[in-house]
C-alpha cells in the first residue's frame, strides 16, 4: 500500500509504501480493547479519594442540646445531609495491582489499529516538519491549513521541540513519539500526520 508524502506547504513530494504487515492486519477488536482497558488503568494515579464524617475537618461539638430547641436532633455539623459535611458513601483510595499485557499482545493490538488507520485513509504522510524559532501555534495552524487538516494527532519518531512548544495550547493538534504513543488517542484521531521515519521506526519496533 502507498500513500502520497506531502511537503509542509500541502503540496505532493513523493510517495511511501505502508508495510503490509504493519499497516494491512485484521482488526482484532477483543485484543485492541485489552490493551486499551490495561492503558487507561495504568494511567490512573488511584490517589483520589472522599472524606466521610469522621474525616471532614472540624465537627467535634454538638450544635445545640438534644431536645428542647424545636429543631431536628443534630450531632456534628459535618454530617452528610449538611452543608460541608461528609459524603455518606465516601470512595477510599485503594491501591490496585497494576494491569500487564505482554509484548507480543501489544504489538499485535498496535498493528490492528494502524491497520485500521490506514483502511478508513485517515494517515496523512509528510516528509518533515519544520518549525522557525521562536515557536508559535500560528506555525502550527498554518502547517494543518495547508494540508488541508483541521484536527490531527502527529505521530513522530523523535520528539521535536520545537512543534511541542508550538503545539502547546492547541486542542486541534496532539503530538506524540513511537515510543510513548497513546492507543485510544490513536484510534479516536480524525487525522494522524506521520512521516517517512515514523514509518520506519514503526516497521522496527511493530514488525
Amino acid at each position: 500500500m502507498e500513500i502520497e508524502v506531502l511537503n509542509q506547504n500541502g503540496s505532493g513530494d513523493s510517495k511511501v509504501s505502508l508495510p503490509e504487515s504493519i499497516f494491512g492486519q485484521q482488526f482484532n477488536e477483543d485484543l485492541v480493547h485489552q490493551l486499551l482497558t490495561t492503558y487507561t488503568s495504568n494511567s490512573h494515579q488511584n490517589t483520589k479519594g472522599q472524606k466521610n464524617r469522621s474525616d471532614a475537618r472540624g465537627g467535634g461539638k454538638k450544635p445545640w442540646k438534644q431536645k428542647g430547641t424545636g429543631r431536628a436532633r443534630a450531632g456534628t455539623i459535618r454530617s452528610p445531609i449538611w452543608r460541608g459535611g461528609g459524603v455518606t458513601f465516601a470512595y477510599k483510595f485503594s491501591s490496585l495491582k497494576p494491569k500487564k499485557i505482554n509484548k507480543k499482545m501489544y504489538r499485535s493490538a498496535m498493528r490492528s489499529i494502524w491497520s485500521k488507520l490506514a483502511e478508513e485513509e485517515k494517515i496523512v504522510a509528510i516528509n518533515e516538519i519544520n518549525i522557525d524559532e521562536p515557536a508559535k501555534s500560528s506555525q502550527v495552524k498554518k502547517i494543518l491549513s495547508d494540508l488541508g487538516l483541521n484536527k490531527a494527532l502527529v505521530v513522530l519518531s523523535k520528539n521535536n521541540e520545537g512543534l511541542n512548544k508550538a503545539s502547546k495550547n492547541l486542542t486541534e493538534c496532539n503530538v506524540q513519539t513511537v515510543s510513548s504513543i497513546d492507543p485510544s488517542a490513536l484510534l479516536k484521531a480524525e487525522k494522524v500526520l506521520i512521516t517517512s521515519e515514523t514509518v520506519n521506526l514503526l516497521t522496527e519496533v511493530l514488525a
